[in-house]
This record gives structure tokens, C-alpha cells and sequence, in this order.
């Protein structure tokens, strides 16, 4: 059986000699990934609840269907994306002709998390292909079930030389096989610890790298905001997937003159979705492992708990929770919480609010709810972040018309639909240059040409 290295060096030779790059040919690789994951649908279902107790609906909205719909996205799309593109020809170049090719960048490495191991593994696996590179694919370890179906689809679909997967300890894997060998290409999706690692691996080759991370995320809710839409779109982003998502609300920013109504409407919101006791609803999902169970129970003593709270850790449960009185320094806001744990912060004025944003600047995600067509362009144009809502949450992740990706500590580059394309693909310039016009000016000596060379350059 060969080493990770040597598998890599057979990759390299396999995309140096062309295979990847046709058309025809990631065509038909992206027919066969889809076709694969329609036929073990079931067994993705059953994965993702061994590993998360997810229940199917969820898998489909937030795993397989955003996978599908990058899928259809880059077959419709594909053959327009690898043809080169006109550029205009400045006047010091005329009669020159200028176009960008999308050139694929070689042999990637694709680096996936736990909290969505499918969705977060395929996802950019299909930009991969659409850009017509060569595959290495790290699922988590910490979902194992799902890193095991992984395992045994890609292995069965596609031959280890274009796309191939390796599993077990990341932290045992991923150092040794940047070290032995340059990827063109690193793709991480996880922790903003780990991808620091990554980042600093990779520039020891100087190998580029996207880095989808985390960071806390708020949610901000005005003072004219819908309180009912409001609570409905934040206790979803919350709780999906029991709160294990990069961009969920990681706490809330409520104007003081609406705090009351608005936290007895999240209140009532939960409980429509998941009952009086969430443990027993099978639209709620479990936290990933023992060691995030104890590190979110931790955190429950960090503030009055005015809602929730439960928590069982044989079942590895704990219920949707929304926490007050948050002291300074509290460990729950100097990281992400990536649970289902809501703290709730009051504001009267939008300089106080951004106040306690700035601790943690440059979220991956904002939401504001307000119908102030004022307060929105204000707050929209003052806070950076990757990506976000208004009077909504997560859910422009799915909108492969957007690019999707952080800023600051939440990220590097971003992708989705044609965004992924571009993004595992280096847009070469060329401008042809015809022999027969072939000024005396663009050559030396340059003495006395001063006027005609200005005129030109512009």
C-alpha cells in the first residue's frame, strides 16, 4: 500500500500529464460524484445521525442539497467558466490582443471539520474538480462514520492518481504530508487554532491557502425589528445543529426598549420548534463529543440562565439556553461558542453595541434585523464581516450566487458557485502581440520621446 507521499508524487504525475484539464473529462467527474451521492443518500443520512443525530430534513437542507445544488451550479455552468476571457488592450499595447485563462492550480489539498463532514468536504471538492486539479481530501476524524462513508465512496468512484482520501488524527497526518510534499493549493475549513497551524505549515513552501474559520458572530436586533420574524430566524440559526455552526448567532444585541417582548418571543419560538423538552425532539441534534459537552456545561456558569439550561452527558444533550448578566472577561465571549448557548446583551445607543463587537472584530457573519432602511446602510457600512443577513440568518450561505468566506480571523478567500471555480484556479493574462505593427517608439533609445510616450501611457 503506498504512503500518503507517494500517492501524492503519483497524483502530481497524473495532473502534469494533462488528464484533468479537459472539459469533457470534469464533466464527466462531476456526473459520477453526483450520481455517487444520490445512490448512498440513505447512507449519509444514517452517518450524519450516528455521528451528529441529525435528522434527515436537516441533512438534506444543510448537507447533500447545498452539495447538489453546487453540483448542478458547475454542469450548467462549466463550459463558459474554462473558456478564456476577453480583456480590453490598453492604448501602449495596440493592436495586441489580451484574454484570461483560468489555468487549474495542480494537486490541492482539501481539509474538512466535523460539524458538517459532508457538506464541508464535497462542497469544495466539486470547485477542485470544476478547476481541474488533482485531489487529496482530509475528512474529520471526530465524525467518524461520515469519514468512513467518505472514505469507501471516493475510493470506489475515482482513481487515487486524480482523487484520493486519507483518514485518521489530523494533527498525525496533515503536518507530515505539507512538509514531504508542495501542494499548489490548501483548502481548511475549521477552528481559528488549527488553521493558524495551517497557515504557518503552508508558508514554509509558501503554498497559498483558503481559510475558512470561525469567530463570534452577532446578532443584532433593533429596536423597530419584526420581534416575531426576528425570534424565528435567530432561534433556527441557533439551534441548527444543536448551535455547532460557523455562522450561527454567537450572541445576541438587543436595544433595551424591546429586550422584554423580544426574549418572551425567542422563548416561545424554541418551544415551537422543538418542544418543552428538546431532548425528545427529533429535530434536534447532539453535541459532536464528550470534551465540547464539558466545555459548553462550563460555560453555562458564566451567566444567569434564563431559558434552558438542561443537559445530559450520557446523551451528549444539552438543551437550546439563552444566558444574561454576562461578566467582563467571561471565557464564553473571548471564543466561539459553537453550541446551542445564546448570551443576550443589551444596548441603548449603536456606539455601545459596536463597542462590544469590536472586542472580536471581523465576524464571519452579521445579522441584523431592522426595517430602518438608515440604520441598516449605517450599521452594514461600520461593521466588517464575512458575510451575512438582514432579517435573516445562515441562510445566504446557501446562495451559490454569493461568494462565501471571512475576513480578518474568520478567513481567508472565499467560494460557492462560480466563486469556488475561481478560487481553485489561477487566472492567467496573455496579450498577443501581431508582428506587423511594430513601433520604433517602445524601443531604445528613448531620448527625445517623452511626449509621444506620455500619450501613450494612460
Amino acid at each position: 500500500m503506498l504512503t500518503a507521499v507517494q500517492e501524492l508524487g503519483e497524483m502530481r504525475a497524473y495532473f502534469n500529464s494533462g488528464a484533468t484539464r479537459p472539459y469533457a473529462f470534469r464533466k464527466q467527474q462531476l456526473l459520477v460524484l453526483r450520481d455517487a451521492i444520490l445512490k448512498n443518500e440513505k447512507e449519509i443520512y444514517a452517518v450524519l445521525y450516528q455521528d451528529l443525530k441529525k435528522a434527515p430534513e436537516e441533512v438534506y437542507a444543510t448537507e447533500i442539497g447545498i452539495v447538489l445544488m453546487e453540483i448542478r451550479t458547475a454542469l450548467k455552468n462549466l463550459r463558459n467558466w474554462t473558456r478564456p476571457v476577453s480583456a480590453k488592450t490598453n492604448l501602449l499595447n495596440v493592436p495586441s490582443s489580451s484574454k484570461i485563462i483560468h489555468d487549474p492550480l495542480g494537486v490541492v489539498l482539501i481539509i474538512a471539520p466535523w460539524n458538517y463532514p459532508f457538506q464541508l468536504l464535497i462542497s469544495p471538492l466539486v470547485g477542485a474538480i470544476t478547476g481541474g486539479n488533482a485531489v487529496m481530501l482530509k475528512p474529520s476524524e471526530l465524525a467518524p462514520a461520515c469519514a468512513a462513508l467518505m472514505n469507501k465512496i471516493i475510493r470506489e468512484i475515482f482513481p487515487s492518481r486524480y482523487i484520493s482520501i486519507i483518514c485518521g488524527d489530523g494533527a498525525e497526518l496533515i503536518a507530515p504530508m505539507i512538509r514531504n510534499f508542495r501542494f499548489d493549493h490548501i483548502f481548511y475549513t475549521g477552528s481559528t487554532t488549527v488553521g493558524k497551524i495551517i497557515y504557518q505549515l503552508a508558508a514554509e513552501q509558501l503554498i497559498p491557502v483558503t481559510l475558512e474559520l470561525g469567530g463570534k458572530n452577532p446578532a443584532v436586533v433593533e429596536k423597530d425589528a419584526d420581534l416575531w420574524n426576528a425570534a424565528k430566524k435567530i432561534a433556527t440559526g441557533k439551534c441548527l445543529n444543536a448551535g455547532q455552526t460557523c455562522i450561527a448567532p454567537d450572541y445576541l444585541l438587543v436595544h433595551s426598549s424591546v429586550r422584554e417582548k423580544f426574549l418572551e418571543k425567542l422563548r416561545e419560538a424554541i418551544i415551537l420548534f422543538y418542544g418543552h423538552d428538546a431532548a425528545v425532539s427529533s429535530s434536534y441534534g447532539r453535541i459532536i463529543n464528550e470534551k465540547r459537552f464539558d466545555l459548553l456545561v462550563e460555560y453555562l456558569s458564566e451567566g444567569k440562565i434564563v431559558f434552558g439550561g438542561g443537559h445530559d452527558r450520557e446523551t451528549l444533550f444539552i438543551a437550546p439556553t439563552i444566558l444574561e448578566e454576562i461578566p467582563a472577561g467571561a471565557a464564553l465571549m473571548k471564543q466561539e461558542i459553537f453550541g446551542p448557548l445564546l448570551p443576550v446583551f443589551t444596548y441603548e445607543t449603536m456606539e455601545e453595541a459596536l463597542e462590544l463587537i469590536a472586542a472580536n472584530p471581523s465576524p464571519l457573519a452579521f445579522y441584523l434585523f431592522t426595517d430602518n432602511k438608515h440604520a441598516e446602510k449605517k450599521w452594514l457600512e461600520t461593521v466588517s464581516f464575512g458575510g451575512g443577513c438582514v432579517n435573516n440568518t445562515l441562510w445566504h450561505f446557501s446562495n451559490h450566487h454569493l461568494p462565501f468566506g471571512g475576513i480578518g480571523n474568520s478567513g481567508i478567500g472565499a467560494y460557492h458557485g462560480k466563486h469556488s471555480f475561481y478560487r481553485f484556479t489561477h487566472a492567467k493574462p496573455v496579450m498577443k502581440t501581431p508582428r506587423w505593427f511594430d513601433p520604433a517608439i517602445k524601443y531604445p533609445p528613448f531620448t527625445g520621446k517623452m511626449k509621444q510616450i506620455k500619450r501613450l501611457i494612460r
